[in-house]
């Protein structure tokens, strides 16, 4: 068991005839006293200091643990929008690719449609040059004839009988 200042205090010591100087021993223990009361005290005070850095320390440990885990779900939330992002791009980008390869098919069948169709006209052109060909040169063959004399004669010699006529 240990000793308090009390104890200090109340300890009496048995007399004998030649002890110790009573005043001196008083006067010692007295210090004793002063010195185990402030030794008991600073105790006290570390004890209770130890006591709040023991609470900060679990305060503080607590937030460490807490950010320790808010890293870590930032860490996979980070990883898991890259890996959708990924996901995504790559959809993106097959989308892309398809919508690509429709429209080059279909501006080349467009393309084909078109050249087929320029082929078309450009019978459809030699058809009908022929065929005005063989017009213009069945009227020049018309013009050519003499039977266009034939209806200059005969009309003019109408136009004088019925200027005769007239005139009498």
């Amino acid at each position: 068991m240990s000793l308090t200042p009390l104890d200090i205090h109340n300890k009496e010591f048995t007399r004998s005839f030649r002890g110790y100087d009573e005043d001196e021993v008083n006067e010692f223990l007295d210090q004793v006293i002063k010195d185990y009361e402030m030794a008991i005290r600073e105790k006290k005070e570390l004890t209770e200091k130890v006591e709040q850095l023991n609470e900060k320390l679990g305060h503080f440990t607590n937030i460490e643990t807490t950010l320790n885990k808010s890293i870590l779900i930032a860490q996979e939330t980070a990883e898991e929008v890259k890996g959708n992002a990924t996901k995504e791009s790559k959809l993106i980008i097959k989308e892309a690719e398809k919508n690509a390869d429709r429209i080059i098919n279909e501006a080349l069948n467009k393309s084909r449609r078109i050249s087929m169709d320029v082929e078309e006209l450009k019978k459809q052109a030699k058809v009908f040059r022929t065929r005005l060909k063989m017009l213009v040169e069945a009227q020049l063959e018309m013009i050519g004839t003499d039977d266009w004399e034939e209806l200059f004669d005969a009309e003019f010699s109408g136009e004088l009988e019925a200027a005769a006529d007239n005139e009498s």
